[in-house]
């Protein structure tokens, strides 16, 4: 980590190394943070993390969304100083599994701030979960309700239904969440017949939205959902808004926060509802870069005048590694170059490579990029 005094906060983490923490006086930009490690002797790609701007995004959530508390996603991004910093920033947790529950739970937050929000659980993951007071979990089907009736019938259900954006990075709908219509009121009904206790409604609109209406369609939904499980006499309390808010655009959180606001004052004016969301990028994305080096290279001609056609680089990271995201996530990687004066050299077609013998170990194929010595 690199840290001045005031504000700035850069966390360093080698891939098969340790976390090293080192302190500066003054604040340095990230170009001079870079050069600061000696990569002509080490092979190992390099993700420098700012703390800093993990704590503004928090800063940024409750000043546009201050009923919404963010439960993180550690799915994301589960680096002990990343959770760390937003456990002591106040956030709850989303844990999809037995394992990040224990981690959450080992840092020391209570069991109250985390919310188990896997439709699909294990059994296992339902036992460790009952062993360690975890109420609250998110169910989409009646299998899944059978099985906590059997296990962990003291836990609280949250009905998780599905209404997905038009335009998303990252689709859920086909996977997780029931039909809002045909399924949510048979699933609250079966429940009530098994006296189980039903606390809340659920949704996700899908990771990387862009269809930001989708949060207030989705807001109204949930809203019949609590009529109707008025109507079976719970007093549900919770409403969770899911993730799918940018971590790289400030802007576009601030058209979806007032959306989701203007939505909650006309849907759920009853502030006794509590409200929470599980973002993940949100809080991560802008503050990770990750640090490469080119250790070989490439120019392919043409056979017929032997004119440059492009260049390729090969990076000591790729889509096995840190770039899985270009696999999983359909992610379009930027790219940018830190070291050297990159200004006045010409520029050519690229291709850049990840560090495998496979074909699709390609990580991005970009028009120009400044030439490398």
């Amino acid at each position: 980590m690199h840290s001045n005094n005031k504000n700035q906060v850069y966390y360093s983490q080698m891939f098969k190394g340790k976390n090293e923490i080192t302190y500066y006086s003054t604040e340095l930009p990230l170009k001079t943070v870079i050069q600061t490690f000696d990569f002509k002797n080490t092979d190992e790609a390099l993700f420098i993390c700012d703390l800093t701007k993990i704590k503004e995004k928090y800063i940024t959530w409750r000043k546009y969304m201050p009923r919404v508390k963010p439960y993180y996603a550690i799915k994301c991004n589960d680096d002990e100083l990343v959770i760390k910093t937003l456990a002591d920033l106040g956030t709850g947790f989303d844990c999809a599994s037995k394992n990040e529950i224990k981690q959450i739970l080992n840092i020391g937050v209570q069991p109250e701030r985390i919310i188990f929000a896997n439709p699909c659980k294990l059994t296992s993951h339902i036992k460790y979960a009952r062993s360690n007071q975890v109420l609250n979990g998110t169910v989409d089907n009646e299998f899944e309700i059978y099985k906590l009736h059997k296990y962990y019938p003291q836990s609280n259900l949250i009905i998780r239904f599905r209404c997905e954006a038009a335009e998303v990075q990252c689709p859920l709908g086909e996977k997780f969440g029931c039909d809002a219509e045909q399924d949510a009121s048979a699933l609250m009904l079966l429940a009530k017949s098994l006296q189980l206790n039903v606390i809340g409604i659920s949704f996700h609109v899908g990771s990387g939205c862009k269809d930001f209406p989708a949060y207030d369609r989705a807001i109204s939904i949930a809203k019949k959902l609590f009529k109707f499980g008025g109507l079976l006499g719970y007093d549900m309390d919770l409403l969770d808004i899911g993730g799918g808010f940018p971590g790289s655009s400030d802007e576009n959180f601030k058209v979806i926060a007032a959306i989701v606001n203007k939505s909650l004052n006309r849907h759920f004016p009853d502030r006794k509802v509590n409200v929470i969301a599980e973002p993940g990028r949100f809080f991560v994305a802008a503050a990770y870069t990750l640090i490469c080096k080119i250790y070989a290279k490439r120019e392919v001609r043409s056979p017929y005048d032997n004119k440059l056609l492009r260049k390729m680089y090969y990076l000591n990271d790729g889509v096995y590694g840190s770039f899985n995201c270009i696999l999983y996530d359909h992610q379009e990687v930027t790219v940018n170059h830190f070291l050297g004066k990159d200004s006045y050299l010409p520029s050519f077609k690229t291709l850049i490579w990840g560090p495998t013998c496979d074909a699709l170990d390609k990580i991005t194929k970009i028009p120009i990029i400044a030439k490398h010595s």
